[in-house]
């Protein structure tokens, strides 16, 4: 496994701080507002004069002090030029698109990728003049075969969504470099404590920080992480398009930056202990999780990642919907709802059929996607098991 630096905790507990004055708050404050006065017409017009980028704070959409910390704070952590801030993580991903496509392109994107960024790409893309092709996320440095002359953009996730394939992004990215081909990757899943995207070539990384940046499912917020040659497009493209970064969200992040790798290491070991256990039930046919070495892509991960976190999924031998009703119902630690990336544990079912094109998914059986919380893992151990006689129970 990719060695996890250390100074990545004291990166989290101290990017983005307020600056050094007489005195100083260990947080910032939650800068609420729209209108930004100037002391003089000078100033204004200076402020206004200016590229976004290149000035300080003239109007509350474009720009406060903790919004800018936490930028800063990311670019740091990620290895880039710029971070921008959306309202949410389909923002971020929608608004990275936007600012490379144009009507007769073609892009490139997962199969496994997000639910919702296959129907932006499938309505509003494909509304507006752009092609796309849905590829095997396994496919490696064999994408070079799909690539068009018009094809701008390579979209990645690893591991992907639901069913957690990962992907050999370096010889992805060395295929795109080589062809003039722009990368962008969601790296929800890892988040730069257990992988750095722009260090494997990429060039675009997405965060939907609503997940394990904010960590207590409290708030919407997606971050975009660019190199030189891409931030200037993407945020001049977010200014355009409204993005917005609510001032609570923003303290939220950066509250949750702080314990950020802490909490990850209690995640990736509970879903660790997890994923271990249910191997072994006689209920479940597989268990999909990229840190255990049944995984195929288990040795990808190892040589790319740091480490895991708490989202996994497993294959349950085929059963009614009554029967799994009664396994799902009577949880009392795992919760039914989308999202993850909270303290709490979550369950949910899934149906990879729907959405693919390019990667059938053959799998018998009904797919769960569980994320393990920060709960006492026995505990969580003793609700599945509560739940898999329920289950047993139902079938009879």
């Amino acid at each position: 496994m990719a060695k996890q630096p250390e100074h990545t905790f004291t990166d989290a507990a101290h990017l983005g701080s307020p600056g050094a004055e007489p005195w100083t708050m260990v947080n910032h404050p939650v800068y609420r507002g729209s209108t930004v006065l100037f002391p003089n017409l000078e100033s204004f017009y200076r402020a206004y004069g200016q590229r976004y980028e290149e000035n300080e704070y003239i109007y509350g959409r474009l720009g406060t002090p903790a919004s800018r910390a936490l930028q800063d704070a990311f670019c740091a952590m990620e290895n880039g030029r710029g971070s921008v801030l959306t309202s949410c993580g389909l923002g971020a991903i929608t608004t990275a698109l936007a600012a490379f496509v144009e009507s007769g392109r073609h892009i490139l994107v997962s199969d496994a990728v997000y639910g919702p960024l296959r129907t932006f790409c499938d309505e509003e893309l494909a509304r507006l003049g752009v092609a796309t092709t849905y590829y095997d996320p396994c496919i490696g440095g064999r994408i070079e075969d799909l690539l068009r002359p018009e094809t701008k953009i390579i979209y990645l996730e690893s591991p992907g969504s639901l069913t957690l394939e990962v992907q050999d992004i370096p010889a992805i990215t060395k295929v795109a470099r080589r062809r003039g081909v722009l990368t962008m990757a969601d790296n929800t899943w890892a988040t730069p404590v257990f992988f750095k995207p722009l260090n494997h070539g990429v060039d675009i990384s997405i965060q939907a920080a609503t997940k394990y940046i904010v960590g207590h499912s409290d708030s919407m917020l997606g971050i975009i992480t660019a190199n030189e040659r891409c931030h200037a497009a993407i945020r001049r493209t977010a200014v355009n398009l409204g993005q917005y970064a609510a001032p609570d969200d923003v303290y939220l992040a950066l509250r949750g930056l702080r314990t950020l790798p802490l909490r990850l290491a209690r995640h990736q070991h509970n879903g660790l202990r997890l994923a271990e256990w249910l191997a072994a039930r006689p209920e479940v046919r597989r268990v999909i999780h990229p840190g255990t070495a049944r995984h195929p892509g288990h040795a990808i991960w190892k040589r790319d990642f740091s480490g895991a976190s708490g989202l996994f999924s497993i294959i349950i031998e085929p059963c009614t919907a009554q029967a799994l009703a009664a396994m799902i119902d009577g949880l009392r630690y795992f919760g039914l709802g989308a999202s993850w990336g909270g303290y709490e544990s979550l369950i949910m079912p899934v149906n990879p059929r729907t959405t693919r094109t390019a990667a059938e998914w053959r799998e018998e059986g009904q797919l769960l996607r569980l994320h393990a919380g920060l709960e006492n893992v026995d505990d969580l151990i003793g609700d599945l098991e509560a739940g898999f006689a329920r289950l047993a129970q139902a079938r009879r």
